[in-house]
């Protein structure tokens, strides 16, 4: 398959506790008890927007065909979305920036984890994608190790520079397809 495959159909992934999943209206209720938390945007480069603080607005306009993704995160058991990921930014269909956000609620449980591994198993065993990145405000010491379970390497630091809408200093992250293998066998990147 490749990302052309998931213009107007996006994946469903399924972990042990997670369904990663096109968000629908009939979320909004779940999207409502986090989404305008102003804590979960201190390291995530700007203030949440008028469409996160209604989410309601998120499903006003049809989205339009697009390889990228913005997939929430269901807990199984109930199927309330906890969080959200993206995979966007994509270059000549090779190399592509990831983010994630999980509601204050769920943190330190092991959900972004989980999450991060099973849509960077999907997008080096689903699509042509090479190279995933991302960026991580360097007091973001939860996101950081987050990544590092995952198998991102640190790739270097920032210093005063512009992510999102903040200047601050921050890490870039990423892992290659290649690198999949690496920590596949060290029991990482496993759903």
């Amino acid at each position: 398959m490749a990302l052309a495959d998931y213009i107007n159909n996006k994946p469903v992934i399924e972990t042990n506790r997670l369904i990663i999943r096109p968000m629908t209206v009939s979320d909004v209720s779940a999207l409502k008890k986090w989404m305008p938390d102003k804590s979960i945007y201190t390291y995530w480069g700007k203030g949440p927007s008028k469409a996160e603080m209604n989410p309601e607005l998120l499903f006003e306009k049809q989205e339009r065909p697009a390889k990228s993704f913005h997939l929430g995160i269901a807990e199984k058991n109930s199927n309330e979305v906890i969080g959200d990921l993206w995979v966007y930014l994509i270059e000549n269909d090779r190399m592509a920036q990831v983010a994630i956000r999980l509601s204050k609620e769920k943190h330190g449980k092991g959900y972004g984890t989980e999450a991060l591994s099973a849509m960077t198993r999907f997008c080096f065993e689903n699509t042509e994608l090479q190279r995933l990145w991302t960026q991580v405000d360097v007091r973001n010491t939860g996101s950081v190790k987050m990544l590092e379970k995952c198998g991102y390497s640190k790739e270097g630091l920032i210093r005063q520079g512009k992510m999102v809408n903040t200047w601050c200093d921050y890490y870039v992250y990423g892992i290659l397809a290649s690198d999949i293998q690496q920590h596949t066998n060290s029991g990482l990147l496993r759903s």
